[in-house]
């Protein structure tokens, strides 16, 4: 009998999603905070932070093997495990530079050497994650069930991003203020983390059903390896010869140009002190500003945005949507000239920039969505988000370098100037989308 009817989705989806989330928000967003705060100058951060991505990027080269050996489940369940495992290790092997080399900034990258190889490991299987939760979601829910969980699954996701740069953020502030030690305090946060993560795997070793149509293609009566292999290269090849590609992959890579730089260098600004420019902000700070009411901001931009395009269609909204993407990138500009004390302001600031990203990172969703169309969906889809990947990376693994040698103001009016990519881009992409794509 299939223990997807004994098991109610309820069961398991938000927690499923939950922890897909955590590991991507421990690894690209908390660990440039950790690094940051923990006097790692803002260039080698930025870059090693950036490269953390990369698993990300390739993961449509190994996505097969999920089909081939053994079933999504067991990949789930593996994943979070290994996650699990590495999160206790983090835990234990976090260094603890002395204070004089935190407050001059100057605290080497190597020092985070085995911190940076657990976080390696933790991306590639998180990465590994996504590709079997989202194959497992579609193969052990009917499709009424999948489009009913559908905002379930992306508010859990979004929920777990308020837990990493929210709670985790401010846990980390909190024992930094009582103790005054701040390899003490990401000690102890990374600590929760474990727990927490590991109490949710085991949960799922019994929440998570076992779908009889969840199982390897090598079983007998199915496609061989070699078969699977052939079909692998040929959605490759299907994909960099369908018509429009280079204009697509562009506007992939430089949609998004002017938050790439933007995101990697946004938390280092709001802790660096003043005379170096930034904003001062405390940890627990931070996790309230950035990590809860810029979260919540950018949640509720993402949905105004889908209901904005499927009310107009990908066409008309794409133009709201880039605005969207480029003039709020201004609020750091003020920021950085201003350095305000007030909190509010602060927090204000920030929530528009971050509903501006939400509601125009739509279109770019819609656009990846658009052009995935056609006999390999799931598959060019997958290398789509790729190249999104890509297109944080590399700008991020500049971005400190930049900021240390322009200065905060400076770099983010390159930023803004940053902003006519998203215009180009747009200008070429505007005319190759279908009037009718996204509307209801």
């Amino acid at each position: 009998m299939n223990s997807t009817k004994r098991i109610s989705p309820w069961a398991w989806v938000p927690t499923l999603y939950f922890a897909q989330g955590i590991p991507y928000f421990i690894v690209n967003n908390i660990s440039v905070l950790m690094f940051a705060k923990m006097g790692v100058p803002n260039g080698e951060m930025a870059l090693f932070t950036s490269l953390l991505y990369l698993p990300w990027t390739i993961k449509p080269f190994w996505s097969p093997f999920i089909d081939i050996i053994k079933t999504k489940r067991w990949w789930i369940v593996s994943m979070q495990i290994l996650m699990s495992i590495a999160f206790i290790l983090l835990t234990l092997s976090i260094p603890k530079p002395d204070e004089a080399m935190i407050a001059a900034g100057t605290t080497p990258i190597s020092m985070f050497t085995i911190t940076l190889f657990l976080f390696i490991i933790t991306a590639f299987a998180s990465a590994t994650h996504d590709i079997a939760a989202d194959g497992f979601y579609m193969l052990a829910l009917k499709q009424s069930d999948q489009a009913a969980f559908v905002g379930i699954r992306s508010t859990f996701y979004r929920l777990a991003s308020i837990f990493g740069q929210g709670v985790l953020v401010a846990i980390a502030g909190a024992i930094e203020l009582k103790y005054k030690n701040i390899p003490l305090s990401w000690t102890i946060t990374m600590l929760v983390t474990a727990v927490i993560f590991s109490l949710v795997t085991f949960y799922h070793l019994f929440a998570i059903p076992k779908p009889a149509a969840d199982k390897s293609v090598l079983t007998p009566g199915t496609a061989s390896a070699k078969a699977i292999f052939k079909e692998f290269g040929r959605t490759f090849a299907t994909y960099f010869t369908k018509p429009g590609v280079w204009l697509a992959i562009a506007f992939m890579l430089l949609y998004r140009l002017p938050e790439a730089f933007l995101i990697k260098m946004c938390m280092p600004f709001l802790v660096a002190s003043k005379e170096a420019g930034g904003l001062e902000l405390s940890t627990a700070e931070v996790g309230i500003v950035y990590g809860t009411i810029g979260v919540i901001f950018l949640t509720v931009g993402g949905i105004l945005g889908g209901l904005f395009a499927s009310r107009i269609g990908l066409k008309k909204s794409i133009w709201w949507m880039a605005a969207c993407m480029t003039l709020p990138c201004l609020t750091f500009v003020y920021l950085a000239i201003g350095q305000p004390d007030n909190l509010f302001a602060i927090s204000t600031a920030i929530a528009i920039e971050q509903f501006g990203y939400g509601f125009g990172f739509t279109a770019y969703m819609l656009y990846m969505m658009y052009f995935s169309e056609g006999e390999f969906k799931t598959s060019h889809y997958a290398i789509c988000t790729a190249f999104m990947a890509l297109s944080m990376m590399i700008p991020g693994m500049f971005a400190g370098y930049l900021q240390e040698a322009v200065g905060y103001i400076n770099f983010f009016w390159i930023v803004i100037v940053c902003c006519a990519a998203t215009i180009v881009v747009t200008v070429f992409a505007d005319r190759k989308i279908d009037p009718e794509y996204g509307k209801k």
